[in-house]
């Protein structure tokens, strides 16, 4: 696969823009945003306790490591997935 640079030139910081890495950036953060409250409503929490417990456990660290293949997943499975990481890390049954 090519991948074409699209590059705009930001005036105020007088520096070239990768488009596209702005919009894999996007893509990322809006996944997580996503997928953090879909975990705490999975395993009955609230996102912000979901939040501690997956920062706690490795979950976060896994999200942003692993978010190009867990975002065409299927969401139970890839918050089955992350809950297994954080598992592993001691988090709890």
């Amino acid at each position: 696969m090519t991948r074409t640079f699209l590059l705009c030139y930001d005036v105020s910081m007088n520096k070239p823009i990768d488009i596209l890495e702005d919009r894999e950036q996007s893509n990322r953060l809006g996944f997580i945003a996503y997928i953090i409250p879909e975990f705490a409503r999975q395993f009955k929490m609230n996102s912000a306790d979901a939040y501690q417990y997956l920062k706690k456990y490795g979950g976060i660290d896994f999200i942003f490591e692993h978010w190009w293949t867990l975002h065409v997943d299927n969401p139970i499975l890839s918050c089955r997935d992350i809950y297994e990481v954080c598992l592993e890390n001691g988090g709890m049954r």
